[in-house]
């Protein structure tokens, strides 16, 4: 299974982790053995007891491992990351909730205020007429959403233990991100920055359509799963405006 393959990498690096820690403590000439790992070994653990898994556990978001794969750094592109390593920790708390419509409100909450960060910075560095009108349209209508999604929270907060789909939909969540960041990154490293608005927002609403059927499919409250649809209908024609224009704009 995909979770117990997870589990193994993340009990690895972990176990590596903490060696490295020991080594640190150790005289300069004191060999420390590291633990050894058969190939194969499994966990002893079943999907039920299984954390909810870190979709980016394997990708550093920060400007710096950035600039280490060659990418020049730039005030602009700096900004992109930051704003992203934000999201993801805005967005993994909703992750680990038990609740489906708890999930989703606390999840598309941060997904929405990176969608707002994304946009303000398109608005300082970009000059195209329509993305900048794309941008503003997305901080007008997902900043009253994020108000409607926090409201909502206040009087729903998470279930203190999980529901028959809890599993289900933390994974479908965790699949979702992980597909979303990877054309994230690829997207805000252009250095054109209007593409990198476009390409960096562009699976962002394909991440956040994904996350709204997810809702739709697991989710019971009434106000999250209209929202939920709203969120499909009005993100989908975005995105194809995005990839027109994208494929109009593109060196």
């Amino acid at each position: 299974m995909k979770t117990h393959y997870k589990l193994r990498l993340s009990v690895v690096a972990a176990s590596v982790s903490a060696a490295l820690l020991l080594s640190a403590c150790q005289p300069a000439n004191e060999k420390v053995e590291l633990p050894i790992t058969e190939e194969g070994a499994t966990i002893d653990a079943t999907e039920a007891d299984a954390p909810a898994m870190d979709p980016h556990a394997g990708h550093d978001m920060s400007a710096d491992a950035m600039v280490a794969d060659g990418t020049p750094m730039t005030p602009m592109l700096k900004e992109y990351s930051e704003s992203m390593t934000k999201m993801h920790e805005e967005m993994m708390m909703g992750m680990d909730y038990n609740d489906p419509d708890a999930a989703f409100a606390q999840g598309m909450l941060g997904h929405h205020i990176g969608a707002v960060d994304m946009a303000e910075i398109e608005l300082k560095y970009g000059t195209d007429a329509e993305m900048r009108k794309l941008a503003q349209e997305i901080i007008d209508a997902q900043q009253s959403e994020i108000a409607q999604m926090k409201t909502w929270l206040a009087s729903n907060p998470d279930t203190k233990t999980p529901t028959a789909d809890t599993k289900a939909m933390q994974q479908a969540y965790a699949d979702g991100m992980d597909a979303m960041h990877e054309e994230m990154m690829a997207g805000i490293a252009d250095p054109v920055p209007d593409l990198a608005f476009a390409r960096g927002m562009l699976p962002h609403h394909v991440g956040a359509v994904d996350m709204a059927e997810t809702q739709l499919k697991y989710g019971k409250n009434p106000e999250m799963l209209k929202l939920a649809q709203e969120i499909i209908d009005a993100q989908k024609a975005e995105i194809e405006q995005m990839q027109s224009w994208i494929a109009a704009n593109k060196a």
